[in-house]
């Protein structure tokens, strides 16, 4: 599953992209916008070679080819791909870069676009819009379309056009989506039994829990070494914001949330939010919070949690960091002060709308459309997701039952789920409905594992009725929610680290107000509430 916690860093911000993209812009007005079609050319053996830029993990081969999933795919199409493949923490850099020279390929790959990304370099011809080649030489995506209109209008932009392929995974639905709770918490339930506790109810109580961890020895080894509480401090699956709702609507990593009479918050300015804040200041004052929370990376984070020193921590799934083990269990939502509990449902789907593009270079575009096309074919999209069967040279997550036409999760046998995803699969454009479950592939048991403790432990206190919708913004909404984001958000993350560790919400807090509305607040929520009204409709 593409929402496994694959250190993805759930704030899409669209701010820097402002600035890079106009920056872009300008230069390809000065490089004229050439454009290398560099995929003229036919292989010695007749395939049509096309050129496309691409990212992967570090744990992947560093040419895509070598990955069993491609070879096939080759063998399928007749056509050649030469991959330009980064690893992920330079692919943005480096996409940028070759966009703005105007040395283009012919399609980029696991592109990373935004919205804002896509109708600029739409714009500015860069990219072309698809929607006729999707309608002429793409039945399997289109057929995912006809069995779900829906994503037909969540991938078509205001002005009508399809610009990208998009990355569709359904996991459930409604409050039972997996998405529905992205930093699910971790409690270490081996030292909560070691000190003869019960497992917290309330916020009150985890303090006390907290409090025990850091000073009754629970790993029994002599030193204060325990780590009661550890986190990564910035928006994501591993922040502690789960926390948030007991206080109130909660918190989610795009600040937003929706009313059930349909009004459009913004968590930040809340009441709730800052008695929120004001019980993490307590903990950090008991010295229960992790010293590294604030500046730590997942490296770092991830270390620590193997090693089994946290008390309490976040992350999507327990095995990426702890292990599939016993020693950590999943913590039921608090009662707060109010008596109140709420899980806050968080605004993410199961769909990536910018996961690849065709440049304005293609001159190939019924083949790469295609090409693109076998990705949609429901047996491929599961193996573009999660990884291949039959591969000799490594694990395998699958195997493949003929009859049935069917691939068949193997167990991982402690292998993190992440890791193997990263080294095998291709994460490019799919689709996976929930109706292939049973029919193309079973459920990956991590997932099946997530749904029925979100059914079992989270579903029944999620109050929110209404989640905000992927609304496809026009450019000019975009360019305006991104530029007040670039101050905005900035500015209450750092607010609320400072009121962590300071405990100075209360003085601080109505100029704090002040100044959100003075960094354009009421317009973003402007903005936010016409798309939502307009998604709705």
């Amino acid at each position: 599953m593409e929402v496994i916690r694959m250190k993805k860093t759930r704030t899409q911000r669209t701010a820097g992209k402002v600035i890079s993209i106009s920056v872009l812009a300008a230069l390809l007005l000065l490089s004229g916008c050439g454009g290398g079609g560099k995929a003229e050319s036919e292989s010695p053996d007749g395939k049509v070679t096309l050129n496309f830029l691409t990212q992967s993990s570090p744990l992947a081969p560093a040419d895509p080819n070598d990955k069993l999933i491609n070879k096939r795919l080759e063998e399928k199409t007749g056509i050649h791909i030469n991959w330009k493949n980064y690893t992920s923490d330079v692919f943005a850099e480096k996409r940028n870069l070759a966009v703005a020279s105007g040395d283009l390929p012919d399609a980029i790959f696991d592109a990373g676009y935004g919205d804002y990304d896509l109708l600029k370099l739409a714009k500015d011809g860069v990219i072309i819009p698809v929607e006729d080649l999707i309608d002429q030489h793409m039945p399997n995506f289109k057929k995912v379309l006809e069995q779900a209109p829906e994503y037909r209008s969540l991938i078509t932009a205001p002005d009508g056009h399809i610009y990208s392929f998009p990355w569709i995974e359904e996991l459930g639905s409604g409050k039972e989506r997996i998405q529905s709770v992205d930093n699910f918490p971790w409690i270490n339930v081996e030292w909560l039994n070691k000190l003869g506790l019960e497992m917290p109810t309330t916020t009150e109580e985890l303090k006390e829990v907290l409090i025990a961890f850091k000073t009754q020895d629970p790993n029994g080894n002599g030193q204060a070494d325990e780590i009661p509480l550890s986190f990564i401090n910035k928006p994501g699956g591993e922040d502690l914001t789960f926390l948030f709702a007991s206080f109130g609507l909660g918190e989610n990593w795009d600040h937003t949330v929706v009313t059930d009479d349909g009004k459009v918050v913004f968590t930040a300015a809340e009441e709730g939010y800052k008695d929120a804040v004001k019980f993490v200041n307590e903990l950090y004052e008991e010295g229960l919070i992790d010293i590294e929370a604030f500046q730590q990376d997942w490296n770092t984070y991830l270390a620590k949690g193997k090693d089994h020193r946290y008390g309490l921590y976040f992350t999507w799934d327990k095995a990426n960091i702890t292990g599939m083990n016993d020693a950590y269990d999943l913590m039921p939502p608090l009662a707060g002060p109010s008596g109140e509990i709420n899980v806050t449902r968080t605004n993410g789907i199961g769909l990536d709308r910018g996961r690849m593009v065709i440049t304005s270079s293609n001159k190939h575009l019924e083949e790469t459309a295609k090409w693109v096309d076998q990705l949609y074919e429901p047996l491929q999209s599961v193996q573009n997701n999660w990884g291949t069967y039959g591969d000799d040279t490594q694990q395998n997550i699958f195997e493949l039952d003929e009859e049935k036409g069917m691939l068949k999760h193997l167990p991982l046998e402690g292998t993190a789920p992440v890791e193997l995803r990263q080294k095998t699969s291709i994460a490019g454009p799919l689709a996976i409905l929930d109706e292939y479950y049973g029919k193309y592939t079973t459920m990956p048991d991590d997932a099946a594992w997530r749904l029925k403790l979100m059914k079992d432990v989270m579903v029944p206190h999620m109050k929110a009725e209404n989640t905000y919708p992927k609304v496809f913004f026009s450019i000019e909404e975009l360019d305006r929610l991104s530029t007040i984001e670039t101050d905005l958000f900035p500015y209450l993350e750092r607010m609320r680290t400072e009121w962590y560790q300071n405990g100075k919400i209360d003085q601080e807090w109505d100029a704090y107000l002040k100044e959100l509305d003075r960094l354009g607040l009421q317009e973003w929520l402007s903005i936010k509430q016409a798309g939502y009204d307009r998604s709705t409709k």
